[in-house]
């Protein structure tokens, strides 16, 4: 593996690389440059028979990539055996500040619960 850490690339190009990095400041780097590599979602499941649990974000240019920088990033100890990452994107999930709303129980419909239900006089064993 080269210093940069990309079996392809010959350890060789890695100082070129590491040249051109220095002359290109932050505050000119083009817009395309910078948002090249996309927000991943990580799940690590810490052992057999337990759920992936969200463990943190990262970024990098492709799915491979993505599974090699979680697992240095959130494995180091061996705490997973199983590693999901998910585009940020392909996530859909529901607004925190209308969960009343969007959890709430439509009305009318108390027979979905228990409390609507009475005890039945003749009946002991309830």
């Amino acid at each position: 593996m080269t210093p940069h850490g990309n079996p392809e690339v010959p350890a060789s190009s890695a100082t070129e690389i590491n040249r051109s990095a220095e002359k290109v400041s932050p505050a000119v780097e083009p817009v395309e440059t910078r948002n090249a590599w996309g927000l991943w979602e990580v799940f690590v499941r810490s052992s057999r028979g337990l759920s992936h649990v969200h463990a943190g974000s990262l970024h990098a240019p492709d799915a491979a990539m993505a599974l090699r920088n979680a697992r240095d990033l959130y494995t180091r100890r061996n705490e997973g055996v199983s590693i999901w990452v998910v585009p940020a994107d392909a996530i859909a999930a529901s607004d925190p500040d209308s969960k009343g709303s969007f959890f709430e129980s439509p009305q009318g419909k108390d027979y979905r619960h228990a409390t609507y239900y009475t005890k039945s006089e003749g009946v002991k064993h309830l």
